[in-house]
């Protein structure tokens, strides 16, 4: 499932979009594509979301990846997530990462 996010992923709306996202891979069991090459600003909490959400995915046993524009990337490798994340630089390569997994 790929998911194209934009605006803000902060404390204002990390829960909005930790509940989203969960609500729709729980019935479906399939590889997760989260698409924030549009998001315009990340903080801690939308960090945190995004490790919450990779957990999730690796207990239940799914494939998961991050794509993220030149700002989300600085931030996750600021804090050395980008491997936890399986951070991506494009949908192309994150869509090959999906498939070769």
């Amino acid at each position: 499932m790929l998911f194209h996010f934009t605006g803000q992923l902060d404390a204002y709306s990390d829960k909005q979009f930790t509940d989203f996202v969960a609500a729709q891979i729980s019935p479906n069991k399939l590889p997760l594509l989260i698409d924030l090459s549009r998001i315009d600003f990340i903080d801690s909490s939308g960090l945190g979301a995004l490790v919450q959400l990779a957990k999730q995915c690796n207990d239940a046993g799914l494939k998961f990846v991050v794509v993220g524009n030149a700002r989300v990337v600085q931030t996750v490798k600021l804090v050395r997530l980008e491997g936890f994340l399986h951070l991506q630089p494009d949908l192309e390569t994150a869509l090959g990462q999906l498939d070769a997994a």
